[in-house]
């Protein structure tokens, strides 16, 4: 099963795996996993850590890899038309419409607590 993570369940896998919903938790843990890892991910983090909203010690970078997570590249496609460029305004978070748009056009079940991409057809398993 191909899998897309936001920010928490990257937060809690490595470290507090009871935070996260055990079906997510099952699901990544899965062997048949192959869990990727978008780059607007680690740019919201890198943002957020910069202006204090968050404080993360780890370097995440190295855990996506770790874990055997599968980086996830922003592309053109997902920014344009078909992506979250125009996106309907349900949600008017930027780094969560790019994750909508990489779930819809790479066909990927997203990992999240957030319950903001359901409005867009996008299947959630809950963090």
């Amino acid at each position: 099963m191909k899998l897309l993570t936001d920010a928490h369940a990257l937060f809690w896998w490595p470290g507090d795996y009871s935070k996260l919903n055990p079906v997510a938790r099952e699901a990544i843990a899965s062997p048949e996993a192959l869990v990727y890892v978008s780059a607007v991910t680690v740019w919201e983090v890198a943002i957020k850590r910069q202006v204090g909203k968050i404080r993360i010690d780890r370097d995440l970078v190295a855990e996506i890899a770790t874990n055997g997570f599968v980086e996830l590249a922003i592309s053109a496609k997902h920014a344009d038309a078909q992506g979250a460029g125009y996106l309907p305004r349900h949600n008017d978070d930027p780094f969560g419409r790019m994750l909508t748009a990489e779930a819809q056009i790479q066909g990927l079940p997203l990992i999240s607590r957030v319950g903001k991409f359901e409005a867009y057809g996008v299947p959630v398993l809950r963090a």
